[in-house]
């Protein structure tokens, strides 16, 4: 399964916004919260696992969205399970890297 990913250097920093592809331009809303998984912030490319893993391992800041990219990441030992939000039945969770 491929996923979107969008990254970004500043300062030192490398940020990564990755998403389940299939995900890629839904609008996931629960209560007074919306969210745009958009193309702008997740969709500069479609990677396959182990591009994705490469770039989970090495990025300071993540932003993933997906059962399949955050399954990814906890089995890589990045964030934790204790962090992970449920929007409308999609996780979320953010990482930085210390």
């Amino acid at each position: 399964m491929p996923f979107s990913v969008r990254v970004s250097n500043y300062q030192n920093n490398t940020t990564l916004n990755i998403c389940d592809a299939k995900l890629l331009g839904k609008k996931i809303v629960q209560d007074e919260l919306t969210m745009n998984i958009s193309e702008s912030y997740y969709g500069e490319k479609f990677v396959e696992k182990e591009e994705a893993k490469s770039l989970l391992k090495t990025s300071s800041i993540i932003n993933m969205v997906g059962e399949e990219t955050i399954s990814l990441s906890v089995e890589l030992g990045i964030g934790n399970e204790n962090g992970i939000k449920i929007i409308s039945g999609i996780p979320f969770l953010i990482v930085f890297k210390m």
